[in-house]
């Protein structure tokens, strides 16, 4: 299917009906109520409330008043609603603050300022220097030579760089014409609207000729445009048919393992509700059968209802007054706690990197506690370990190595000190090199050092940039090719300028015009670039750089002597943990080139078969080359890396590096960041190319690490999930004498990953200590991380920095971004970010365990409190015929969650600490019981239950033994109904702040506040609503009148409470003081040595330096992030020409006459 889009013709184009407004919100005023309630009634719980609350309605039903439902439900509402709304109001002014924007639209022959929803599809649009772009544009002209423009896509894939799209020369041609672009009679059939950002298929059709279109014409929205002046174009897709838009889809929705075990408890809570319940109304149709008429005379049936009617009857009136132990308001407590938490990520300084001004940033608030209870972290390397800024440190020339050696050895130094590159007007004054006897050479004229700096000043894809008058700006695709060009720079030959068909260089101070005959692309398949040009005396030469595997299948039999120089050289450098390439080149005979040079276009213009023509050509030429050298960058790790790695080491936090970096330098790297150490037994290193060696390596390592291990994996088959209905298979860990790694190559992972072998696979990698997997695709990290989320049954956790990492951080239960030099794609994809790898220390040692334990409390004491309360309805239906009367009073009921006692549980869930955050980083084990989720679980959901029942019969019984047959000094009857509900809520609410004393480990102003607050409020609302002056205004509604007068007041009362609290607390207490003396956990040694060193001065604790390790054995670490694409436009005439500086009289006095 595809769509026609004509030029300036509203009439033809207005049976799209497109506009382009976008709307991101979900409400508007009179949807808001309805859609908001249908969504929040979609949740069980609510769904369930409503329910009782229609109950409540019924008067044989109910023995409650409807408002202790009501009140609640509507409280809880209403949060989530004013949240809803808040979060729509936002999205409602971002909408607004986009679509009011303005933008110069062509209407009836002039231009018109025009706000962005208003643009129709078919409209020709003026944009000029730093505006956003409108909508998806067909480029039609522009002010930039060759019709070009350059693009900034941040907004769209994170990457800052420029990028540059070109216009047909047929619409080109009409430049800024108003006229011109009026009577443009043009129609564009292209694809229909989609998610692609990376293509665009389309023809455009001009007096009858047909122009083909791609991705390269066509400006999307979220684009903003840079270094151009103005450029006119061709609304294609506008609103939310525009890619950006498109791309705007739900982001998976992930869920926390406690999200789902609590599904499981309230669905067995739902259970457990109708048993209660159903036991409760068959006991009442004995009691009725037994008892019940000798009550009829005074408490006469309503007509037609049987004892069996009345039993039914009783079931429903049970589960209405039942009903808190199904705790209303459980996930709106869950979701602020979660919040809260997330803003103490958002607001921790230590945190923040004010080098780039970046904090840390929750980006989700669901996942918090999940940091809590992280197994296995998956890590990119470049830009997320290491700093992703290159540095140009060595090099080999023509089998002479060049450089600083990083033992402190050098390699052939003159001087002492840094070299002067003062003799060279454009070098780059932040660029710095150790080796003088480099310059020298290259100074000297040395043949081989001149055509090595040449290949790098020639083959690259690097856009210069002058801002300045002389000041040279490199805009790289990645760092690797602005380490290069700068260094080429440095040592004489700069790269000025370029356009579709040359390529300007000064070397030496001449300045040197190379005809481009053609860029052979890179991709990760090639993992090599070339580019063949011409020079100004017609000599024609093939430049190329890349892999050093790839480049020595390619070379001339003539170089394998170098070729073995340069090899132990790239060995050396690998040992270092640099980043190589190789370079090579050919001189190309000018009969050949011109054959060739048909075929290429040929090919380049074909409809189908074109790439896999175009490779065949590339092979062609790309053989029998003459090796020139090698280049050595540096990508240094970040700071702190080392101790990072080793605290999470401590926290049994198992680290895997999913890389697609070479084997040798991964290695490296995981030397130097202290995940593989010297002292592990073994490093094992699967590289096989069969799936059979594949097999014999994975057991080989296998059987070492654990002889007496069984062939095949001990596999548990069980079922989770809600219903049980999800079938899980866990693999089971397997123990291991020593510490192993495992350095596993994509190749081989591709074989490791199939069915067959994929348990193998695991089973062998969860041995180690350390697994490295190199070489691999964004595709393979993802299934990775899959592989251990199916079989292993752990909460993962994935972190990079790259557009490469985003599938791996979907994939995983937690994703972090970094954000670093590759643009934020991973950012926008994570769950949590922040600048440096250092940090993921504190937000899993400290944020992660914190919100781990404060949420496993809160369930723990919320559960606890709403059995508590709610067994003692049971209890009591055994003195009250089984007739759904309730112990408390109505009110009490009402407020019991929702004032009494949510404001405490809340505070002790957002700043209570066991031990601070200094101690979290001094005893990293403190994190493993959230690993084995200690805190809360099936088991210790059963406990407190069993706690709450034991709570409840003191609860009841105790008030009602001490008031049975009681009388007043008065000698007056106390044993009434009125006064037992008051004197058992009393005892409840007492017992419940005392419980959540003896939980609360960090006490702050807050929490104290909230405790005695609440209970302080419970005492003045009760004598409030007891006095005589409510009741006389709302008899019916308050009809305890002068109940806490008559209770309250006598001593025995305050005894027995008294006597009620110690039965209650005092078995927990000696619980955990004999668990604590026989069976410590670590949270309680660490928390004794915390009281036993309060006052002792606390000692750094930070571990000890890492040692560097450095292999000198290893292969070349060859690592280049460039990406496709950039050859492509140079080839075809659409690449950047360097934008002329206003002051074109520029001329530098060393630069010698233009060679030509």
């Amino acid at each position: 299917l595809y769509d026609n889009v004509c030029a300036v013709d509203v009439k033809a184009n207005n049976r799209f009906n497109y506009n382009n407004a976008i709307r991101t919100s979900k409400y508007n005023i009179f949807t808001f109520l309805p859609l908001n309630l249908f969504e929040q009634f979609r949740r069980l719980a609510n769904a369930y409330f409503l329910f009782l609350l229609i109950l409540q309605m019924i008067p044989q039903v109910s023995s409650l008043s409807w408002f202790t439902t009501a009140v609640p439900l509507a409280i809880v509402l209403s949060i989530t609603a004013a949240k809803d709304a808040s979060d729509d109001i936002n999205r409602h002014k971002c909408d607004k603050q986009v679509n009011n924007r303005e933008v110069e639209v062509l209407i009836d022959g002039e231009l018109k300022k025009e706000k962005w929803m208003d643009v129709q599809v078919g409209d020709i649009i003026k944009l000029e220097n730093n505006e956003f772009v409108t909508a998806d544009l067909l480029l039609l002209s522009s002010s930039e030579p060759l019709n070009l423009v350059y693009v900034e896509t941040a907004e769209l894939d994170g990457e800052t760089n420029l990028k540059v799209k070109q216009a047909l020369t047929v619409t080109g041609e009409m430049g800024d014409s108003i006229e011109a672009l009026a009577t443009f009679n043009g129609e564009v059939l292209c694809e229909p609207p989609n998610n692609c950002l990376d293509k665009f298929k389309g023809t455009l059709t001009v007096n009858g000729q047909a122009y083909s279109l791609d991705n390269d014409r066509v400006l999307l929205r979220g684009c903003t445009l840079r270094n151009t002046e103005w450029c006119f174009g061709l609304v294609l897709f506008g609103g939310p048919d525009t890619k950006l838009m498109q791309n705007c889809g739900k982001t998976v929705f992930k869920r926390t393992s406690i999200d789902h075990l609590m599904n499981i408890l309230v669905l067995a809570i739902f259970g457990f509700l109708a048993t209660m319940c159903a036991i409760l109304s068959i006991c009442n149709a004995i009691w009725e059968a037994n008892e019940g008429s000798a009550f009829t005379m005074f408490l006469p049936r309503e007509p037609g209802v049987s004892g069996s009617l009345s039993s039914f009857l009783t079931f429903w009136s049970y589960v209405i007054v039942l009903n808190t132990v199904v705790p209303i308001s459980l996930y709106v407590s869950v979701e602020i706690i979660r919040l809260g938490n997330s803003f103490f990520i958002d607001w921790d300084r230590k945190m923040y990197y004010p080098k780039n001004n970046t904090p840390a940033q929750a980006r989700t608030t669901t996942l918090n506690e999940e940091l809590g209870q992280i197994k296995y972290i998956f890590s990119d390397k470049t830009g997320t370990l290491t700093q992703n800024i290159m540095t140009f440190n060595k090099c080999s020339i023509n089998g002479k190595a060049y450089g600083k050696n990083n033992r402190g050895e050098r390699v052939h130094i003159l001087k002492d000190f840094l070299v002067d590159f003062s003799w060279n007007q454009l070098a780059d004054s932040k660029f710095i090199f150790h080796d003088h006897s480099l310059v020298e050479t290259v100074r000297e004229g040395n043949p081989e050092a001149h055509a090595f700096f040449r290949l790098l000043a020639l083959c690259h894809t690097v856009m210069p940039e002058e801002k300045k008058e002389g000041e040279l700006i490199y805009q790289a695709q990645s760092p690797d090719e602005g380490a290069l060009v700068t260094a080429a720079r440095n040592f004489g030959f700069v790269f000025r300028s370029r356009t579709p068909e040359s390529i300007t260089v000064i070397e030496m101070g001449r300045k040197v015009v190379y005809e481009l005959v053609a860029v052979l692309d890179f991709n990760n398949i090639r993992k090599r670039m070339s580019v063949i040009v011409r020079s100004p005396k017609g000599k024609t030469t093939l430049y190329c750089k890349g892999a050093d595997t790839i480049i020595y299948e390619r070379l001339h039999p003539s170089c394998s002597n170098l070729m073995k120089v340069t090899t132990d050289h790239l060995n050396m450098y690998a040992g270092d943990g640099l980043r190589t390439l190789v370079l090579a080149f050919k001189n190309l005979e000018e009969n050949y080139m011109e054959e060739w040079r048909k075929r290429h276009n040929e090919a380049s213009t074909a409809m189908e078969g074109r790439e896999e023509r175009l490779e065949e050509l590339y092979e062609e030429i790309e053989k029998d080359m003459t090796l020139l050298g090698a280049t050595a960058v540096e990508d240094k790790l970040q700071d702190g890396v080392p101790q990072t790695i080793e605290q999470l080491a401590k926290a049994d936090i198992k680290i895997w590096v999913l890389t697609g970096d070479k084997q040798e330098t991964a290695e490296n790297i995981g030397y130097s960041c202290n995940i593989l150490r010297e002292e592990m037994n073994e490093v094992f290193i699967v590289a096989a190319n069969t799936a059979g060696g594949v097999r014999r390596e994975l057991q080989s390592a296998r059987r070492k690490m654990c002889p007496d291990a069984a062939e095949e994996p001990s596999v548990i088959k069980a079922r989770a999930g809600l219903f049980w209905l999800k079938k899980t298979e866990t693999v089971q860990d397997e123990k291991v004498n020593g510490e192993y790694a495992m350095l596993i190559n994509g190749h081989s992972l591709a074989f490791a990953l199939e069915e067959d072998l994929e348990l193998e696979l695991l089973r062998t990698v969860c041995m180690c200590q350390t697994v490295i997997c190199c070489r691999v695709t964004p595709l393979q990290k993802a299934q990775v991380v899959q592989l251990v989320k199916k079989y292993k049954q752990a909460v993962t956790l994935a972190i990079g920095d790259g557009a490469n990492d985003v599938s791996m951080i979907k994939a995983a239960h937690i994703g972090v971004g970094i954000s670093g030099q590759e643009g934020m794609q991973a950012v926008l994809s994570s769950d949590f970010s922040f600048a440096q790898f250092r940090y993921l220390e504190r937000l899993l040692l400290v944020h992660g365990r914190w919100s781990y334990l404060r949420m496993c409390k809160f369930l723990r004491y919320f559960f606890y409190k709403n059995f508590t309360f709610t067994f003692v309805h049971f209890w009591y239906a055994f003195f009250c015929g089984f007739s759904a009367q309730t112990v408390y009073d109505e009110w009490f009921i009402t407020l019991y969650n929702t004032v009494y006692t949510s404001l405490p549980v809340l505070a002790l869930s957002l700043f209570d600490q066991d031990v601070n955050d200094r101690w979290s980083f001094q005893h990293p084990q403190l994190y493993a019981p959230g690993q084995q989720n200690l805190y809360f679980s099936k088991k210790a959901f059963v406990n407190l239950t069993v706690l709450s029942c034991y709570s409840s019969l003191v609860l009841f019984f105790v008030p009602w033994a001490a008031i049975h047959d009681t009388v007043r000094d008065d000698g007056k009857d106390i044993a009434d109904y009125q006064s037992f509900a008051l004197f058992a809520q009393t005892c409840l609410l007492i017992v419940v702040s005392i419980q959540m004393c003896l939980d609360t480990y960090h006490w702050t102003a807050v929490n104290n506040l909230f405790i005695w607050g609440s209970l302080a409020a419970y005492f003045a609302v009760t004598f409030t609503m007891y006095s005589n002056g409510i009741f006389v205004i709302l008899p019916s509604a308050f009809p305890f009148v002068g109940t806490e007068r008559n209770t309250l007041n006598l001593p025995n009362v305050w005894l027995t409470i008294v006597l009620t609290s110690l039965l209650c607390i005092l078995p927990v207490v000696a619980y955990r003081f004999i668990s604590m003396q026989i069976r410590p956990t670590i949270n309680d040694k660490v928390v004794q040595e915390v009281l036993r060193d309060k006052k002792h001065t606390y000692l750094s604790t930070k571990p000890p330096q890492a040692i560097k390790v450095f292999l000198i054995t290893r292969r070349s670490g060859y690592a280049f992030s460039h990406s496709k694409g950039y050859g492509d436009l140079v080839t075809s005439q659409r690449f950047l020409m360097m934008r002329p500086v206003k002051s074109q009289a520029m001329q530098f006095s060393h630069i010698a006459p233009t060679e030509s």
